[in-house]
């Protein structure tokens, strides 16, 4: 972020303005914590990355394989990334109000998805007792909603479940061997690595709708949805969800410019997003706005205010 900092002050002083025209940032390197290859985080960052480069005229910023939410702001935080993918949750906890991280916008949101093969017998949560659970990897957002959702139901106690760490692709493959009986998984509709394998191999979601008013209690974050059965053609019906807002995240040492900069191509790429993945069709710049409790970095508040949202 030194770096970055550097280019900008030298850039600033030419006077260059983002108003009515592209900001030269040459020289500027961005780095995006993305997340799994397999999620939704990454594919939207990889388009991102290609429009942000084109927007701002600088080399194509990286997107970086992360562990999820929660290594994406350490990441932030280390330096080592500019710009991160965060559910809302994760962020709350981590970043408080008034710290070292802002929000840019809220974009989409996650979806818990526990996921079974369809012809497994389990068709609550309560019925994993006792069978080989995989909760996410270490450091993602969905361990961080696993392990609260199996505390709720009652399944942290000694032989409760025989539990795993494994993110979204190996979970996909240790269910198709059989070395597994679910998994938990958190993103955007449809995740495409889902999708890919339930082609092959029919799998089921599990309901958790009779834990929700315990889980928005415990973190008023988070909201009770549905998943449409069409959504991967899954036996078994549409299942109630819990879903959690994701925020697109930067250090609040990000100049002014840069973050509006950032937000403005965010907007003016959404077309391009939703031909990755269509939950970036719910990005919204009247929504994007609503990421509390954190606060948005006050380059973002200036393009919002300059729209009138």
């Amino acid at each position: 972020m030194r770096k970055v900092l550097a280019v900008l002050l030298a850039v600033l002083g030419l006077g260059v303005s983002v108003a009515g025209c592209s900001p030269e940032f040459r020289g500027l390197n961005l780095r995006i914590a993305a997340g799994n290859t397999g999620g939704v985080y990454y594919q939207l960052s990889q388009r991102l990355a290609t429009q942000w480069g084109g927007q701002l005229g600088i080399a194509r910023p990286g997107v970086l394989e992360t562990r999820g939410s929660p290594d994406n702001l350490a990441r932030l935080r280390a330096g080592t990334a500019d710009v991160a993918f965060s559910a809302a949750d994760v962020a709350a906890i981590t970043a408080p109000p008034n710290g070292d991280l802002k929000a840019l916008a809220r974009i989409y949101d996650d979806y818990l998805h526990v996921v079974v093969r369809a012809d497994s017998p389990i068709t609550s949560l309560a019925m994993l007792r006792g069978h080989r659970v995989s909760i996410g990897a270490p450091d993602s957002g969905v361990a961080v909603i696993a392990k609260q959702l199996l505390r709720t139901a009652g399944l942290t106690g000694p032989g409760a479940l025989t539990t795993s760490d494994l993110g979204l692709d190996p979970s996909l493959t240790a269910l198709q061997r059989g070395d597994i009986d679910a998994f938990f998984w958190s993103g955007g509709l449809p995740t495409n690595a889902i999708t890919a394998v339930a082609q092959r191999t029919p799998l089921r979601l599990v309901d958790i709708g009779g834990l929700m008013p315990e889980m928005r209690r415990i973190n008023p974050v988070y909201r009770t949805a549905t998943i449409p059965a069409s959504t991967y053609q899954t036996a078994g019906g549409p299942v109630v969800t819990l879903a959690v807002p994701n925020y697109l995240m930067v250090p609040s040492s990000m100049p002014d410019d840069l973050a509006e900069a950032l937000v403005q191509g965010l907007f003016a790429a959404q077309g391009e997003l939703a031909k990755v993945n269509r939950a970036a069709l719910s990005i919204d710049v009247r929504s994007a706005i609503e990421t509390s409790p954190l606060a948005l970095h006050p380059g973002a508040l200036r393009y919002y205010r300059a729209q009138k949202t």
